[in-house]
């Protein structure tokens, strides 16, 4: 691989493009939950229905999961994440036009841009797979897993001027047009290759699905990561809603309330990545460090959720959701380079498994909150069920993960 970058180690180029990337997913899938404010109200749409749009993207994402990882692991990460990206960023800009056409073709649209964002995670897994040395892998998964939470707290705020300024097609079209850009420096910047030795295997290319499936430290990952994911999308979904409704604020400030808890993840998790790289270079074992980064995550959660309902004001809710979003960083120290630790040649491969269960959180726990909300009224009930589940998470992995090496 040639990277256009002298002053530091290549792969830093390569995990600064992915985390890009990722950032990109996030706003052009976030941007819909500032915007769906204002298209519920031109539109008509009730609670219920708002929820389903919100969350067949997820759909889509879900499908192309296991078959992104297994084309990164084939043929690798470059060429599956950067024609990713080209399909998602048309779809973004066409969102517009769909929604005017009819709900059906906007639920048409939502799901054709997850197909493509289906590939950014194992792509970006793969890549680190293929350029960043084994004692830096926690800080880099970190890091370009952390660009979901800046991508939020852009996609929020900026999501709300616009609508504010230029109406709630807009932001389609301006995240669109970025994520455009940034394919054209991906092929520019990066061609085929490695940074480091591709791991030893008796089996080069063959995927041993059985082992996989067959494996618990597999299965923790799955759990763990199926229960994280339902906190966060359930968080990106209804923030915005929730401070609008609980606590009466506009569109706009709305949007800017919602981006501080992003803000906290996104810090917390390359801290959380860079100590649990520290620890394990100081002997701690690959398996004790990501249980303990897990359990912060999983019942720091849980912790901060319950105590929501006690939220008095829109400043004690910020407060309370930024310390459930921060903890939330922890996991990207836990479960999300755990793939790594237990089969470094399969890891793109795992991550698909692992995240087509942790999509579905974003359809049912999505759209659930949704019918949850319009049933009771308010967001104690949906925030009770997610702690549950974060707790549900943190408890499975504690029993069943590892960070040994499991699978050649």
């Amino acid at each position: 691989m040639t990277v256009r970058a002298t002053r530091w180690p290549a792969w830093y180029t390569v995990v600064l493009l992915c985390f890009a990337a990722v950032f990109i997913s996030y706003i052009d899938r976030t941007n819909i939950s500032v915007a769906s404010i204002a298209m519920q109200g031109e539109f008509g749409w009730t609670e219920t229905t708002k929820g389903i749009v919100l969350s067949s993207f997820f759909v889509g994402y879900l499908l192309l999961q296991v078959v992104s990882g297994t084309l990164a692991a084939r043929y690798g990460g470059r060429i599956v994440l950067g024609t990713a990206v080209i399909w998602w960023s048309l779809w973004t800009m066409l969102t517009p036009r769909a929604a005017y056409l009819s709900l059906g073709m906007l639920i048409a649209a939502r799901v054709a841009l997850g197909l493509g964002e289906a590939a950014v995670f194992p792509a970006c897994v793969n890549m680190v797979g293929r350029w960043v040395p084994v004692e830096s892998r926690s800080r880099a998964v970190a890091l370009f897993m952390s660009g979901l939470s800046l991508g939020t707290v852009f996609a929020l705020p900026v999501s709300g001027w616009l609508v504010h300024a230029y109406g709630w097609p807009m932001p389609f079209y301006a995240f669109g047009l970025v994520g455009l850009a940034w394919a054209v420096t991906w092929f520019w910047r990066v061609a085929e290759g490695r940074g480091v030795p591709e791991e030893p295997s008796a089996s080069p290319g063959h995927v041993p699905w059985r082992r996989l499936l067959g494996a618990p430290p597999v299965w923790a990952i799955v759990v763990a990561h199926f229960c994280t994911n339902w906190s966060l999308y359930v968080l990106l979904a209804w923030l915005p809603s929730y401070f609008k409704s609980t606590f009466g604020v506009s569109i706009a400030n709305a949007g800017l309330l919602s981006a501080a808890p992003s803000l906290a993840t996104f810090v917390l998790a390359n801290a959380a990545g860079t100590i649990a790289d520290r620890m394990m270079r100081r002997g701690r074992s690959a398996t004790v460090v990501r249980k303990i980064m897990q359990s912060i995550g999983s019942f720091g959660i849980a912790t901060f959720l319950l105590l929501l309902p006690l939220a008095g004001s829109a400043t004690t809710g910020m407060f309370l959701m930024c310390a459930a979003a921060g903890a939330l960083g922890f996991t990207l120290a836990g479960f999300a380079p755990n793939c790594f630790d237990i089969a470094p040649r399969h890891a793109s491969v795992i991550w698909g498994i692992s995240n087509t269960f942790a999509t579905i959180p974003g359809i049912v726990g999505v759209a659930v909150t949704g019918w949850l909300v319009q049933r009771t009224g308010g967001y104690t009930a949906p925030f009770v069920v997610t702690a549950s589940i974060a707790i549900v998470g943190g408890v499975v992995f504690l029993i069943a993960g590892s960070g040994e090496r499991t699978i050649d």
